[in-house]
């Protein structure tokens, strides 16, 4: 298909920031990732690694830089890391929300820090009003989001405005996805952010980490 490259800021270079990073510069689109330490080996090797199209910086800077914003911070970390990023950097523009609100404090498997109905997806919304948030690849694991083996599987994801969410679901369909299903507004994102910990437990039986649930019908 023929996509037209955009600029996309990551906030975050942990796992999950630099594989949707290298997805989006292997389909000839721009990226800056952000971290505390830009210029970290570990940065400077991904960037080596994905070629031209990729650089890094600050929070601010890589806010100020794309027409995309992608939130991959730990999902405890986030409003600080918008705040770094300075939240008028994010005016009018689709913000692909990845956050996981999980909690670690009582080990392994994860329980969730927030409830379900006052999700990450929402306080991020609500901490940026003019930005349109669109929850979505939090339910997958990194090794899958960008060619999934996976090749018949919609992903689901949610959010306020309708033209956002078709932005989305190019991206996906770009990234390998078979599409997605859109289970309404920012408001169920902590329904979707609940699956992880059941994700989580999944894997701990299984023994795997690359698995992914499919809605049958």
């Amino acid at each position: 298909m023929d996509v037209e490259m955009v600029k996309v800021g990551i906030l975050g270079s942990g796992e999950v920031g630099r594989a949707l990073g290298k997805g989006f510069v292997s389909r000839q689109h721009e990226v800056k990732i952000a971290s505390r330490t830009p210029n970290s080996d570990k940065l400077k090797t991904w960037v080596d690694q994905a070629g031209k199209h990729a650089s890094t910086g600050t929070f601010a800077d890589s806010a100020a830089f794309g027409d995309i914003l992608v939130l991959a911070t730990n999902g405890s970390a986030i409003e600080a890391a918008i705040d770094l990023a300075k939240p008028q950097n994010f005016n009018g523009k689709l913000v692909i929300d990845v956050t996981n609100q999980l909690d670690f404090s009582r080990g392994p498997p994860p329980g969730m820090l927030y409830s379900p109905t006052d999700s990450l997806g929402q306080r991020v919304q609500r901490k940026l009003p003019s930005a349109k948030i669109v929850k979505c690849f939090n339910t997958v694991p990194n090794s899958q989001m960008v060619d999934p083996k996976f090749k018949d599987v919609e992903m689901m994801i949610c959010g306020n405005d309708p033209a956002a969410k078709q932005q989305v679901m190019k991206i996906l369909k770009e990234f390998g996805w078979k599409g997605a299903i859109d289970i309404g507004g920012i408001e169920n994102a902590g329904w979707l952010e609940a699956f992880v910990p059941l994700w989580a437990r999944v894997g701990m039986s299984l023994n795997t980490w690359d698995h992914v649930f499919k809605v049958v019908r």
